[in-house]
């Protein structure tokens, strides 16, 4: 359905709002709201309704609500003062008043501006077969399909991959096909099997990922758990699982992607070669995949994957003093608003826009987009860490410092692991618990010995606690790995939402020796 008012257009297929001819960025909940806005102008739209429809009932701040409806006023050159066409009505919600017409397709010359999706050819595919039930009796079978159907559900999430539907995969019940034979007639590259033993009140759960092209096995662990809870040990495993998958099979297509030639590159390769880069998270490698990103946008201009990489790299760049904000952040949200229409549904898409809107000082838009993120896929321990450190600029040092455990938990052996246990730092400094700030610190350095953001933690926390031989060499890698850092860059550049949190950062930092 489209609808016209004034010089507006809004497609709700193409997810554009169009003034005079020229589309007008918006965050996806933005459009969201306007969209039901104008669809239910016949009535008064209630707080309860639009928290309902737009955010799927979380709770929601009231700052966050007019932060969203203010943001679709500006859209459509409105304003809370004139409210032409948004209009508050006093303790009942919100009305759309302006004169609209509506039209039923969209006219094909808009159609086929419509950005295509990712390609099923540009992500590997992945079959997860029937968990064998080890347990002799039959009655048993309900727990490991319960195990499989969770497992493929949870990775049709991540988007990276094109999973292979349940009504196929499951064929293979109980016959001794070769994983290499299953792939050919399947079509997938890589295979997950496993297996399951329930005795008493105890369970294993076994669980493999095969390269079925080459036969090697890229991934393997054992769960032994007490059957407290079924479906809680389920969904237990069911995430472990899943958020070990999707970083093996990355470094298994960056392998693949690094013994091709380069002229035989596609978006796909360069993709996986930047993500590679990105992991490492130094200042080389960020430049480095950026190049990459950009060979592969200009492949694919509508690479949603490749698009929302490039904005978290950028933003990342920019947290660590690699990057100029005010030269990079229009590239970046541009990008990052382009991952979310060719794909609204990729929790990658919404943490890009997440990343974004945190560096640029949009603190409530930011943890609405990472919680987004978490929503559509909760085994993203990116997005995780990415939230908990929002929380803990927005004055949540609390809950950042439990949402940077579950990052934790959920992907123990994942390449930023020790970014996690950084924000973990940074979390507990904000609280003032100094020793266990330190601690986590060492143990992400431990991970990563040049890691900028626990260098800070280290040189604030020592410098708080009176220790000058910790806060001597803190500073001096940090200045090794941001050779910029400054009391005036921290001051400057760092989103807090209040002048307290970034007063006492500065202060540790003071005290450290910094000017």
């Amino acid at each position: 359905m489209r609808f016209r008012f004034e010089n507006n257009v809004l497609d709700g297929d193409l997810r554009e709002l169009i003034c005079d001819g020229a589309a007008v960025p918006l965050q996806p909940q933005v459009f969201d709201l306007l969209l039901y806005l104008v669809a239910q102008r016949e009535r008064v739209v209630s707080k309860d309704d639009l928290i309902s429809q737009i955010w799927s009932d979380r709770a929601v701040s009231d700052s966050a609500l007019n932060s969203r409806i203010n943001a679709a006023r500006k859209a459509l050159g409105d304003d809370g003062a004139t409210q032409r066409l948004i209009k508050t009505i006093p303790r009942k919600g919100f009305r759309f008043v302006g004169e609209v017409r509506e039209e039923t397709a969209a006219s094909p010359a808009r159609a086929e501006a419509k950005p295509d999706p990712p390609r099923a050819a540009d992500r590997p595919a992945i079959a997860v077969l029937a968990f064998e039930n080890m347990s002799g009796d039959p009655a048993q079978d309900y727990f490991g399909d319960g195990i499989s159907e969770d497992i493929l559900t949870a990775l049709s999430k991540q988007r990276w991959f094109m999973v292979i539907a349940r009504n196929s995969s499951f064929t293979y019940r109980g016959r001794a096909v070769h994983i290499g034979q299953i792939a050919e007639e399947l079509g997938v590259r890589y295979i997950v099997e496993g297996s399951v033993r329930k005795a008493d009140n105890r369970v294993r759960i076994t669980a493999q990922l095969n390269d079925a092209v080459s036969g090697n096995h890229l991934w393997a662990e054992r769960y032994d758990r007490e059957l407290v809870d079924v479906f809680a040990v389920q969904d237990e495993i069911t995430n472990a699982i899943a958020a070990a998958i999707e970083p093996q099979i990355h470094a298994a297509e960056n392998f693949r992607a690094h013994r091709k030639p380069p002229a035989s590159l596609d978006a796909w390769d360069l993709l996986m070669r930047a993500l590679s880069h990105f992991w490492r998270v130094t200042r080389r490698d960020h430049e480095a995949a950026r190049a990459l990103l950009e060979r592969a946008i200009g492949i694919d201009p509508n690479y949603g994957q490749a698009l929302s990489v490039l904005a978290v790299n950028d933003m990342f760049g920019v947290h660590l003093g690699w990057a100029e904000l005010a030269t990079v952040a229009p590239v970046a949200e541009a990008a990052a608003l382009a991952a979310v229409r060719c794909d609204h549904e990729d929790g990658w898409a919404h943490a890009a826009l997440g990343s974004v809107c945190f560096s640029t000082r949009r603190l409530a838009d930011a943890l609405s987009e990472f919680e987004q993120a978490l929503a559509l896929n909760p085994n993203f321990s990116l997005a995780q860490s990415y939230y908990a450190l929002a929380l803990s600029y927005a004055g949540r040092p609390k809950d950042s410092f439990e949402a940077a455990q579950r990052a934790i938990r959920l992907s123990p052996r994942d390449p930023s692991l020790a970014i996690y246990h950084g924000i973990a730092a940074y979390a507990r400094f904000t609280e003032r618990h100094y020793d266990e700030a330190i601690a986590l610190a060492r143990e992400a350095i431990r991970h990563r010995g040049d890691l900028t953001g626990a260098y800070r933690v280290l040189a604030v926390c020592a410098g708080m606690t009176g220790d000058g031989t910790l806060a001597a060499m803190a500073l001096g890698e940090l200045r090794r790995t941001q050779p910029g850092i400054s009391l005036h860059w921290i001051a400057t550049q760092l989103p807090w939402a209040n002048d307290r949190d970034r007063e006492h950062y500065l202060e540790g930092f003071r005290r450290a020796g910094l000017r």
